[in-house]
């Protein structure tokens, strides 16, 4: 590991990410429908802008934002395809999505309203989707408002209404019943919304149903988890993790057997052993629970990690191995290399990989791009 090498950082692999994009929107071109990348979280933590720029050259040609202000930051940088912003307070500026040609998602006639008012105050019209509560009970409209909703957007000259959308609760639980009764929902939300006069699009897969569920495409799909290479659904997927997590050897120290590491004491040597303290911490997006339980990858081997997390720093048991002082140590990625990846992460804390991979997004961590187009063999 180079002396210049950040303490802790991200590698972020460019080229996986335009594959894993090609791979999913020839999943959603079989069907005739579009492809919008997600990009929220700062692109679930890899971020935003360079995903959102290597999406567009590998085959999307829509992106998402969950808030206006991470539409805006997609303009700032000079991206101008299809964007779509899907949840704001109603004091947003909305004004500034409308003149930035920000597509914007409404659930509520006061929020058709409020973009109508911003469009006006523009001089322009704002593009709108409307979301319709299909069975997830989070945002959308409820079914029985909804005949209101689509008849007023249809009588209002200040919006364009673009597409009419809604989410899916348990996409990745294959054959789940909900899947279907959501469909159906969803497909008398469309058919309300023609009668209003009204001839949008309509998305509804996000990534699991885009794997699993082609009858669910439609006009566009919406690509999250999976473009990070992250598959949430157990069907084979030619896709890769994009992100690594690595750091590096600040120290090596021999202890004799009966010595105690990290606070608390938790562990002991039972041998004479080599201690590699890393420098990357729960500050850094370890977690803390992961204490006595996990691996990570020095020299091409898999060594435990022992005692407890600290904010700053682990500490690895590396027996007799000879480790310098500057190595390079992966704690999670792919997998390519026997490492952990965010999936073994996720099992052994309890929670999903989208948890992990966006709690990388920490200011001490900097991010290194490869697999750059110029570098990228043809």
């Amino acid at each position: 590991m180079a002396a210049s090498t950040p303490r802790a950082e991200l590698v972020i692999d460019l080229a996986a990410f335009r594959r894993n994009v090609a791979v999913l929107a020839g999943l959603a071109d079989r069907t005739g429908a579009a492809t919008m990348a997600v990009v929220k979280a700062d692109g679930y933590g890899h971020g935003a802008v360079d995903m959102a720029r290597a999406a567009l050259t590998a085959g999307a040609t829509w992106l998402g934002a969950c808030s206006l202000a991470e539409a805006l930051v997609l303009r700032e940088a000079g991206i101008t395809a299809r964007v779509l912003s899907w949840l704001d307070l109603p004091g947003e500026d909305f004004a500034a999505g409308v003149a930035a040609d920000v597509d914007i998602s409404v659930a509520s006639p006061r929020m058709l309203r409020t973009v109508a008012e911003a469009a006006r105050a523009v001089g322009g019209r704002a593009r709108i989707h409307l979301k319709i509560d299909t069975g997830l009970s989070r945002n959308g409209c409820q079914p029985a408002d909804w005949p209101a909703l689509v008849a007023e957007a249809a009588d209002t000259p200040d919006v364009q209404v673009v597409a009419i959308w809604s989410h899916l609760a348990c996409a990745d639980e294959i054959g789940h019943p909900s899947i279907s009764l959501q469909a159906e929902r969803f497909d008398l939300a469309y058919r309300q919304a023609l009668a209003a006069g009204l001839r949008p699009l309509r998305h509804l897969a996000n990534s699991a149903a885009l794997i699993t569920r082609p009858d669910l495409h439609f006009d566009l799909v919406r690509t999250g988890i999976a473009t990070y290479g992250l598959n949430p659904v157990h069907v084979p997927l030619d896709l890769k993790p994009v992100m690594t997590f690595r750091a590096g050897v600040a120290l090596t120290k021999r202890l004799p057997a009966g010595e105690s590491v990290s606070y608390g004491l938790t562990w002991t040597t039972p041998r004479d052993t080599t201690i590699a303290l890393v420098t990357a911490g729960y500050a850094d997006g370890v977690p803390r629970s992961l204490s006595g339980r996990m691996e990570v990858l020095v020299a091409g081997r898999l060594l435990p990690v022992v005692g407890r997390v600290c904010m700053d720093q682990i500490m690895v048991d590396c027996g007799d191995l000879d480790v310098r002082e500057g190595a390079e140590v992966v704690l999670f990625g792919p997998g390519d290399r026997g490492e952990p990846t965010a999936r073994d992460w996720a099992d052994k804390t309890g929670t999903i990989d989208y948890e992990i991979v966006t709690g990388m997004h920490r200011p001490r961590l900097r991010r290194t791009y490869v697999g750059v187009p110029e570098l990228v063999e043809t």
